[in-house]
């Protein structure tokens, strides 16, 4: 079977087709390392693909519920908040067309996505205090970030392979503050929302470095499941992680408005989706 696969029913019952990429075919040295290796070997490649599909359904499961769950606080600090998890919803959709065309346009749009994500989160939450000595309010500072990710988006088309190792690095600096903002905190709460944040990332990441450098192990194990479970680790660590930054960010930004962070569904154990009650506005408080 030398062509992996063409004009395969996928997704949707059928309804959406598409054509992978030949093994030979001259562009597919654009397409990542991982998405190479799977091609080249075809292993298991249509139940793969769905597998995948599948697990990037968990951007529309966690991301309107974020929205809804986020709004109050939201309402109250700048409703640009939002920006995050409707950026994490395009991520969703164009993770899922990128693992249903394992196409070089779907690969860029997917890692794009996630860059956008991050840098909204950046110009959103990065903490005042810690910028540079030529910035002196958050808007200056929003401007810088957008012109850096504009000239990030535009030379990620230089040297595509790399960009998905340069988005960790991005994602592990936002962590990296999130531990220096962490160092003078003693709300319990918030502690363990970080330790379960730092242990689902820790997991999700171990889940893609696993899947991208152990291929051929894989491969051996008939398991193509590895990328699925990244998708929805990472998906879960990102509600954990930007609930905290945030529940941080109303405590410097919005302190009048007593932030306090709970779980959705229940608030008895950190099993659910951390949120935050503003407990000084009652305009703006939502029962969950």
């Amino acid at each position: 079977m030398r062509a992996l696969i063409s004009d395969v029913t996928l997704w949707c019952n059928g309804i959406a087709r598409v054509s992978m990429l030949h093994p030979a075919h001259p562009k597919l040295h654009l397409v990542s390392h991982l998405e190479h290796c799977r091609i080249s070997r075809h292993w298991k490649a249509l139940e793969a693909s769905r597998a995948w599909e599948m697990s990037s359904l968990i951007f529309f499961i966690i991301s309107p519920i974020m929205l809804y769950l986020l709004h109050p606080y939201a309402k109250e600090r700048n409703l640009a908040i939002h920006l995050v998890w409707v950026m994490m919803l395009f991520v969703g959709i164009f993770s899922a067309y990128f693992h249903m065309t394992l196409s070089f346009v779907g690969q860029m749009l997917d890692e794009l996505s996630i860059l956008w994500a991050l840098a909204v989160g950046h110009a959103l939450w990065f903490p005042r205090r810690m910028f540079p000595s030529f910035i002196k309010d958050r808007s200056t500072f929003s401007r810088l970030i957008l012109v850096v990710t504009v000239i990030t988006s535009v030379s990620s088309f230089v040297k595509p392979t790399v960009n998905a190792y340069a988005l960790n690095c991005f994602g592990l600096h936002m962590l990296y503050i999130l531990a220096i903002e962490m160092r003078c905190c003693t709300d319990q709460k918030a502690l363990t929302l970080a330790k379960w944040s730092a242990a689902l990332w820790i997991l999700a990441i171990s889940c893609w470095i696993s899947d991208r450098f152990g291929c051929g192990f894989w491969q051996r194990l008939n398991f193509c499941y590895l990328h699925g479970i990244w998708h929805i680790l990472i998906v879960i660590a990102v509600a954990y992680a930007s609930t905290l930054i945030a529940y941080l960010d109303a405590n410097y930004e919005i302190p009048y408005s007593l932030p306090e962070l709970q779980y959705w569904p229940c608030d008895k154990l950190p099993l659910g989706l951390p949120h935050i009650v503003l407990r000084g506005t009652t305009k703006t408080f939502k029962r969950c």
